[in-house]
């Protein structure tokens, strides 16, 4: 998604999930069997942005740009038939109103928890996403919520998927 009003249609939510069960298989690859959780992943990357926000500009919207980092965390814990993932994507950074000037902050949060059947292949991904774009002055500030479920059966098929969003300006 380029902007950060942006409402993901199922096809991008489904991309979303492929990514993320993309990177859970990965790190099944490289992960050692514990019983406690191991740190797969912890690393922060750093990416330029650029987007419309329509909650900018007391409400009339506004291109920004900047710098967003975010802080990625994956572990893993296997107890008996069960392999399971924590995730944690944590992003921050500034952004600049091309028309105002205005600097606006971002943070948000997205934590989730994705588990695999090591005996049936029964496989579950459960994420809760937030983020706001906070902004001088009234009217300038962005909410973004997401609540995300999806259960794949043992023969690939997807037998539940819930994606609920809410986006508000305020």
């Amino acid at each position: 998604m380029s902007k950060l009003t942006d409402v993901p249609t199922k096809r991008q939510t489904m991309k979303r999930i492929l990514v993320l069960l993309t990177l859970a298989i990965a790190g099944m690859v490289t992960s050692v069997t514990a019983a406690q959780a191991e740190v797969v992943s912890n690393y922060t990357v750093s990416y330029a942005y650029a987007g419309f926000v329509s909650c900018a500009n007391g409400g009339a919207g506004e291109y920004m740009t900047g710098r967003i980092d975010a802080h990625n965390l994956i572990t893993s814990t296997v107890n008996g038939n069960v392999d399971t993932w924590q995730f944690q994507f944590q992003p921050h950074g500034s952004l600049v109103g091309r028309i105002t000037g205005d600097t606006y902050q971002l943070t948000g949060l997205t934590r989730g928890t994705y588990t695999d059947s090591l005996q049936d292949d029964h496989r579950t991904l459960t994420y809760v996403n937030s983020y706001q774009l906070i902004g001088p002055g009234p009217d300038n500030n962005l909410l973004v919520r997401e609540i995300a479920h999806v259960t794949i059966n043992d023969d690939d098929e997807v037998v539940i998927d819930h994606d609920d969003w809410s986006v508000e300006c305020n």
